[in-house]
């Protein structure tokens, strides 16, 4: 077996950024971006985001290297952008700006893109443990597991924003507006560790 997919690698890869992404916890955090979408809305919603995500995650796990020293952007700084991106999204969420219907259509395109797709699902965390699995891989069943591991833990994402119809419908209009209060206060404190790992990093000069 271990001839076609390194068992070890593939374990490491899908508990890694299984933790990272945290696919139980974008349940609320979904029902928060999208508490003003149908039901049909949100599964588009949903695939789009895993889209967004996994072409993220495999361009920076392909080019990631090449393309932040070509920039001249360090790993914490894209960091910090992150952070201060979800901390937008958060106060929006927090002050009800997210329920607020637009009448052009596209909120919920702009919602799985940023910030489902990224930084939320594809942040800083699992766009730098990619590229570090990525740096450690010599053989094609190496790079077999990463890939496996990266689709896996992306259906389980999937997933879980799947089961968040069913939350919905159990939740109702109210339930789901206050779901989104309190993803708010996550996504706000997840926000506030982007950053200041981002500047712990910048001061220890990492």
């Amino acid at each position: 077996m271990n001839d076609v997919i390194e068992l070890r690698m593939l374990a490491e890869v899908v508990i890694t950024l299984f933790v990272i992404m945290d696919p139980p916890g974008t349940v609320p955090i979904f029902l928060g971006l999208t508490g003003a979408m149908t039901g049909k809305q949100r599964n588009r919603a949903a695939r789009q985001a895993i889209l967004v995500a996994f072409g993220v995650i495999v361009g920076f796990a392909l080019f990631g290297q090449q393309l932040l020293a070509y920039m001249h952007i360090s790993l914490p700084a894209l960091q910090a952008s992150g952070g201060l991106l979800l901390l937008l999204v958060a106060m929006e969420l927090l002050t009800g700006k997210m329920e607020e219907p637009e009448p052009s259509g596209t909120k919920g395109v702009n919602v799985a893109m940023v910030p489902l797709g990224t930084p939320l699902l594809a942040g800083p965390g699992a766009i730098v443990a990619t590229m570090v699995f990525v740096q450690r891989a010599d053989t094609v069943p190496e790079w077999v597991a990463i890939g496996v591991g990266v689709l896996v833990v992306h259906l389980c994402l999937w997933l879980s924003m799947r089961f968040a119809n069913v939350i919905h419908r159990v939740l109702k209009d109210s339930g789901t507006i206050l779901v989104s209060r309190i993803a708010g206060l996550l996504l706000a404190a997840i926000a506030v560790q982007l950053m200041a790992d981002a500047i712990r990093a910048f001061v220890t000069g990492g």
